[in-house]
């Protein structure tokens, strides 16, 4: 018998200096029965690293042919497109086909450095592409936060992140690995 998604309340309040971005979202969130407690807090992350009214989580790891966020205009056109993880050349070809700008949030430590040693020279060709790494310390601090309630504050400057939980902060520097031209 299929295990049930674990639905997640997540009460998000963003603080972007760059963008100039200041929101609370309340977000239900499903965590697919695969998914790992520091794959959720990545996926809220890059939530709230790309934080927009019209942003969605999508269904994620149950479909091939959605990001796990994505931003569309109200005609339907893909803005964003947003992928946690380590996808294929061809899920990056397919995905920047598609969308006009694709993120992906690359982590696993030693495992994602391999992986974007394979992929980074095919990755040239794509200016709507950018690539960030969190590092695995990062990333394990963020699981440490996860609860099936949280009350999260994410405050962003350049490519530092403070993520707070109730009295636990989390630093975070994102690694940029690669820059969309745009």
């Amino acid at each position: 018998m299929a295990r049930n998604a674990t639905i997640i309340k997540v009460e998000l309040s963003v603080s972007d200096m760059d963008r100039h971005y200041y929101a609370t979202h309340k977000l239900t969130v499903a965590k697919h029965p695969s998914e790992t407690d520091e794959r959720l807090m990545v996926r809220l992350l890059a939530f709230a690293l790309h934080a927009d009214e019209a942003l969605e989580m999508t269904k994620g790891l149950s479909t091939d042919d959605e990001p796990d966020i994505w931003l569309k205009s109200l005609s339907g056109d893909l803005h964003q497109w947003i992928s946690l993880g380590l996808p294929s050349d061809k899920v990056i070809r397919q995905s920047c086909g598609k969308a006009n700008n694709v993120v992906i949030y690359s982590y696993g430590g030693r495992t994602a450095e391999q992986w974007w040693q394979k992929v980074a020279s095919t990755t040239d060709r794509f200016n709507n592409l950018s690539v960030v790494n969190l590092s695995d310390e990062d990333t394990a601090a963020l699981k440490a936060l996860a609860s099936r309630s949280m009350a999260m504050q994410v405050s962003i400057q350049g490519d530092d992140v403070m993520v707070c939980v109730g009295d636990e902060v989390v630093y975070i520097t994102l690694q940029r690995w690669k820059q969309a031209a745009h």
